[in-house]
């Protein structure tokens, strides 16, 4: 008999609150994506592509956005710029929402202008929601003025 009540109270809460693939169905597109840098791997300089839904600029709201670039120390090393005339650092700016290119030109906040070579991370913030992505850092080309 508890055996019974047990299951029936298992299959309520089923019932009552659906199973959990019906909760991922209902989640709508996100709100926020940052997506793959390109090119990847690179040197010296790399796009970052990101889309910021048009819910979250319901009644005219402008979302503060930060993109950041770290090292695998977890150390901030640089602001990725927003792609266009301005060029201005994103780092808690306001943005409108849609497709947006931000641009990371190798340029670090110690000042130094060529990356190391190794793994680097991006995060993206919109409004406090933070997502992050992996991107690697080549060697520069070894230039040889030689000729066949």
């Amino acid at each position: 008999m508890v055996r019974l009540v047990w299951t029936g109270w298992w299959l309520g809460l089923l019932w009552a609150y659906g199973s959990p693939a019906s909760a991922q169905d209902r989640r709508g597109p996100p709100r926020v994506e940052l997506r793959e840098n390109y090119p990847n791997p690179f040197y010296p300089s790399t796009t970052i592509p990101f889309f910021i839904a048009g819910e979250v600029c319901a009644k005219r709201h402008r979302p503060k956005v930060s993109l950041k670039i770290y090292n695998v120390l977890a150390q901030l090393v640089a602001y990725a710029s927003i792609s266009g005339p301005r060029g201005e650092r994103l780092d808690d700016v306001s943005l409108g929402c849609g497709e947006h290119l931000a641009l990371w030109d190798g340029h670090q906040l110690n000042g130094r202008t060529d990356p190391a070579p190794g793994v680097y991370y991006y995060q993206l913030s919109v409004d406090g929601q933070r997502l992050t992505r992996k991107m690697i850092v080549t060697a520069p080309e070894a230039r040889s003025d030689r000729r066949p």
